[in-house]
């Protein structure tokens, strides 16, 4: 993996630790404040965490999943962005994806097109590769 590949993983890596600890801390003592931010906040942990582990794992499987996350992410940040300035009323609390990732300088509208990118440079092209 490049060096462009390896700051792509750490940077999901971080986003997977932060969405998990921030949804986990806000279901656990709040839930009933903003339920659906929460719960989305939570989904945007599991894609990072997915991600995160597709994109270190080899084969033509995980590069895969890995499209398959990334571009769920960024749906996710368009629809959840859009949604929270539209009707921010659905939203009382921010999610991970609220304002196309705001609360985290935006990093979530910027990563899953760094990684879609990547991905489409870096497909697995040998039977090796696909191990």
């Amino acid at each position: 993996m490049s060096g462009i590949g390896r700051v792509l993983v750490a940077v999901y890596g971080v986003l997977a630790l932060a969405a998990t600890g921030r949804s986990f801390v806000q279901i656990a003592s709040k839930f009933d404040e903003a339920p659906l931010a929460y719960t989305l906040s939570a989904l945007a942990a599991v894609v990072y965490i997915v991600a995160t582990i597709a994109l270190v794992r080899p084969g033509i499987a995980w590069y895969r999943v890995a499209w398959a996350t990334i571009v769920f992410e960024f749906t996710g940040v368009i629809v959840i962005g859009t949604l929270s300035i539209v009707y921010p009323e659905l939203f009382p609390h921010d999610t991970v994806w609220s304002r196309f990732g705001a609360g985290y300088l935006f990093i979530p509208l910027v990563l899953p097109v760094l990684g879609m990118w990547w991905l489409a440079r870096h497909r697995p092209t040998s039977r090796a590769d696909a191990s």
